[in-house]
């Protein structure tokens, strides 16, 4: 199908920056990393927030594979923040990175959040890469940690990012697209559905962004050049988020 344009990552004469950002859940890398590989470089982010990440044996290898196959470098994350991590290109500059661990309910996956600080141009951006639990009370606490993060990076801007679990109408969706914009809902651009790859159904993966960044465009990249149906359905088993937007200096 036809997709319009997404823009082009660039630097305008101010400062301010138009930055491509990429949210996806990789299931530890157990199907086609090529397929992967060739779905991370048609997207051409600048910021990767994925989830599921390699967390066991040589995990920083798989994640050094990954980011180099794709021009990309590990920022922060992986198994040090049970799963999620960052990625960026060499555009970014970085401040400042930190993994965080959550509280570990007994019978319950570990979750973490994946963080950083980098700037583009003039403009400072705070970073989170998440993936809430499958437990509805442990993902709402999990919600407002993240919330709570976000607002002491001290930072003008910040984008979070991840596998919520959780749909739009679902309490911790709704918790985060209250305090931060839903980049699929302020600008849609491509498909909205994130899961399953076979039979998209639901919207299940997100990026949020705080006020005053501009939202270019977000969502699902079928149809993007380079995107194919054979790779999405083969690379893991959710479709990425791709948004295009603008950070003010």
């Amino acid at each position: 199908m036809a997709m319009s344009p997404l823009p082009d990552s660039r630097t305008e004469p101010d400062g301010s920056a138009v930055i491509r950002v990429l949210s996806y859940n990789i299931r530890s890398m157990r199907d086609d990393r090529e397929a992967l590989v060739r779905v991370i470089r048609a997207c051409a982010p600048d910021l990767v927030f994925i989830q599921e990440a390699p967390r066991f044996f040589r995990w920083r290898k798989r994640a050094a594979w990954l980011a180099a196959r794709t021009d990309l470098v590990v920022l922060s994350g992986g198994a040090t923040a049970s799963g999620p991590l960052l990625l960026c290109s060499l555009r970014a500059t970085v401040e400042r990175t930190e993994d965080i661990l959550l509280p570990l309910t007994p019978g319950l996956h570990r979750r973490g959040f994946a963080t950083a600080v980098v700037r583009f141009g003039r403009a400072r951006l705070g970073l989170l890469s998440c993936h809430l639990s499958l437990d509805a009370d442990e993902r709402y606490a999990q919600a407002r940690t993240l919330l709570d993060r976000v607002g002491a990076m001290d930072v003008p801007h910040a984008i979070a990012a991840g596998d919520l679990n959780d749909p739009p109408e679902g309490r911790s969706f709704r918790l985060l697209a209250g305090e931060l914009q839903d980049c699929w809902t302020a600008k849609p651009w491509g498909d909205e559905y994130t899961s399953t790859p076979e039979r998209p159904h639901q919207r299940i993966d997100a990026i949020f962004a705080t006020e005053g960044v501009e939202i270019l465009g977000c969502g699902v990249p079928r149809g993007l050049p380079g995107v194919t149906e054979t790779d999405l359905k083969a690379a893991t088993d959710h479709l990425p988020v791709l948004a295009a937007v603008r950070l003010p200096t």
